[in-house]
């Protein structure tokens, strides 16, 4: 599970997030490609909500592939084409986030790769290697000696 940094000799972070996280160690890493708002069907929706939606659907899909959740995700870089975009987009964050609060960037830019495209999402996600399997040390009989098995002559 990871560790949450959020000291408090800096201020408060100001939104769903953390000022750092820590990954256990041999953690396995996913490094999630930006995610557009564009559905399995390849229809975009309209809005920066609906595509906020499909962002994190698409998001949770390919953590589920890797047998990952949504906790797992240790920091999240977050593109908009508007400010006046960024609370819809936060609200849409929160849902899937549901009190999560992994590192975070959030950036406006001036365009992504298509005007129609309002929000896309990076996100790198860690989870701890399975604890290993405990053997149980194989049972050894003490090697019975040929010595002990010999009757020994009387007057031997």
């Amino acid at each position: 599970m990871p560790k949450f940094h959020n000291p408090q000799t800096i201020a408060d972070p100001i939104g769903t997030y953390s000022h750092g996280v820590e990954t256990p160690p041999n953690a396995r890493w996913l490094h999630i490609a930006g995610q557009i708002g564009i559905r399995k069907d390849g229809s975009v929706p309209p809005t920066v909500e609906g595509q906020t939606e499909a962002v994190w659907q698409n998001i949770v899909a390919i953590l589920a592939a890797a047998g990952m959740k949504i906790t797992d995700v240790v920091r999240i870089t977050s593109y908009l084409t508007s400010l006046a975009s960024f609370p819809a987009y936060a609200a849409g964050r929160a849902k899937f986030l549901a009190g999560h609060r992994p590192a975070s960037t959030s950036l406006v830019v001036g365009s992504l790769v298509k005007p129609e495209y309002l929000v896309e999402v990076e996100a790198i996600a860690a989870k701890a290697a399975p604890a290993p399997k405990t053997r149980k040390p194989a049972s050894r009989k003490a090697p019975k000696r040929a010595a002990a098995k010999r009757k020994k002559k009387p007057g031997a």
